[in-house]
């Protein structure tokens, strides 16, 4: 289980779950290169530990629990696995 990032993060891109997580898994950062073309924030699900500390400091509440995660947003899990996967 993971937690993922959904539709509400799009064209916010804040960056304060980034900032708390443990483990360093939800990009780009701001020091990534590629933070200003990509429209919004991802976690990664090989590396997400569960900790849920993400989820209270996104602003725009776009940051689920995989299992609940509302169905209208169902598709951001393969979102958020593609990104990193195709970054491999």
């Amino acid at each position: 289980m993971t937690y993922v990032i959904a539709e509400p993060c799009v064209n916010t891109k804040d960056t304060a779950c980034a900032e708390v997580c443990p483990v360093d898994c939800i990009h780009p950062t701001k020091e990534d290169e590629e933070f200003e073309k990509e429209t919004m924030l991802y976690i990664d699900p090989d590396e997400c530990i569960d900790c849920g500390a993400c989820a209270p400091e996104c602003p725009v509440d776009a940051i689920f629990d995989e299992n609940e995660l509302p169905e209208q947003w169902s598709n951001y899990t393969e979102i958020n696995a593609a990104w990193f996967a195709n970054r491999a």
